[in-house]
């Protein structure tokens, strides 16, 4: 209960509304397009995939978003698709996502993934400091 003098201005009361979820994917592409979409948290695809084909993991500098070819090349557009979409369901947001990679022209991944040698090689040459876009 609160306590307030009769002539003060009447409480607004807001709009409950629901927080937006978060979730995390793991994405694997190449050239041709997407190897593999996983929903995080437990990521077991992810590992059974990592283990069935061998894959090593590379060690990777952390926050190094010059060096990845999901952060630099597809993470942005997927983030301007996704503005102001809500999902109802991790389904949902799953069937969006699967949409999306559908229609993405295959240039888009062969653009991000030849970008790679020239963004490592600047890399290189200021050993190890940021690589601007």
């Amino acid at each position: 209960m609160t306590w307030k003098h009769p002539s003060s201005p009447v409480t607004k009361k807001f709009k409950v509304q629901r927080s937006a979820a978060k979730v995390m994917a793991t994405v694997f592409w190449d050239a041709k397009g997407v190897i593999l979409l996983d929903i995080l948290p437990q990521a077991n695809l992810t590992q059974q995939w990592l283990q069935r084909y061998g894959w090593e993991i590379l060690p990777h500098p952390a926050h190094s978003p010059d060096l990845a070819p999901s952060d630099f090349h597809l993470f942005g557009p997927l983030k301007r698709h996704l503005g102001g979409m809500a999902f109802e369901t991790e389904d949902d947001l799953i069937s969006e996502l699967r949409n999306w990679f559908d229609n993405l022209d295959v240039d888009f991944f062969r653009v991000g993934i030849n970008s790679l040698l020239s963004r490592w090689q600047k890399c290189i040459d200021l050993h190890g400091d940021y690589v601007e876009k």
